[in-house]
């Protein structure tokens, strides 16, 4: 495992990709109502890269279609924008996206609720997005890397909720993927030791019911295996000497 450390300067760079990361994320928000199309959102995003002068980091990554992953309720992740797939009141829409600026990517991802949640869809995404800045708060020089993993795991599941292991987080940079791999499960105080420049992707994806999960034929799109609703929050996190540092806030 190469795991890439990256300058103060590299990662200046990168909080401006997550600054341009931001706002396409804000204009996505934006939309996101009852009777709009994943296909709208998708729209927003790319005219939004095109303002910002970013580049897409998903568009074109093997094959993926687009610029957004649009999860709608029990998709998991990597779901395509449709013109047939309206937003219903009830809804929740898992939004994930990647930019580049000045060479450097972002990742980063936030799941709405369209209209009026449930009780249990507001408690899911309640608990995945606090799940994530109990990782967050893990990214500390000297840890380990399952610190962050059990952290997330530990809190979800303590609530009731699915931990998808399938999916993971991963180290980012001038690649979208790098080393490490960031489980949101398994024990603390395993894992590379964490330093002061490493960059992460910290995404948990936490299940409603049961952690399982199914690909369907397309190859991308990822269901919960039991229908239940499905949550996604991501950010892109900065080791740094002072702590974490999240640069897509």
């Amino acid at each position: 495992m190469a795991i890439i450390l990256k300058t103060n300067a590299e990662i200046e760079k990168m909080r401006r990709s997550g600054i341009a990361l931001r706002q396409v994320h804000e204009a996505v928000a934006a939309c996101v109502k009852p009777g709009v199309s994943t296909m709208d959102l998708e729209r927003a995003a790319l005219a939004k890269i095109a303002e910002l002068h970013a580049i897409s980091a998903f568009k074109g990554y093997h094959g993926f279609p687009a610029a957004l992953c649009t999860s709608v309720n029990d998709e998991v992740v990597h779901g395509m924008p449709s013109e047939k797939k309206i937003l219903a009141d009830g809804d929740i829409v898992s939004i994930d996206c990647g930019v580049f600026i000045e060479g450097f990517c972002s990742d980063s991802a936030v799941t709405y609720a369209v209209g009026t949640p449930s009780a249990l869809t507001k408690r899911l995404l309640e608990v995945t997005q606090a799940s994530l800045e109990r990782g967050i708060q893990q990214a500390l020089v000297g840890g380990r890397l399952g610190d962050i993993s059990h952290a997330i795991q530990a809190y979800c599941e303590a609530e009731g909720f699915g931990v998808v292991k399938e999916f993971v987080g991963h180290g980012i940079g001038k690649a979208m993927h790098e080393d490490p791999q960031v489980p949101n499960y398994g024990p603390s105080g395993k894992g590379p030791r964490l330093k002061a420049g490493m960059v992460l992707a910290i995404e948990p994806m936490i299940n409603a019911g049961g952690a399982g999960v199914k690909v369907l034929p397309d190859g991308w799109t990822t269901l919960t295996l039991d229908g239940s609703y499905s949550a996604h929050f991501e950010h892109t996190v900065a080791i740094t000497k002072d702590g974490p540092r999240v640069l897509t806030r």
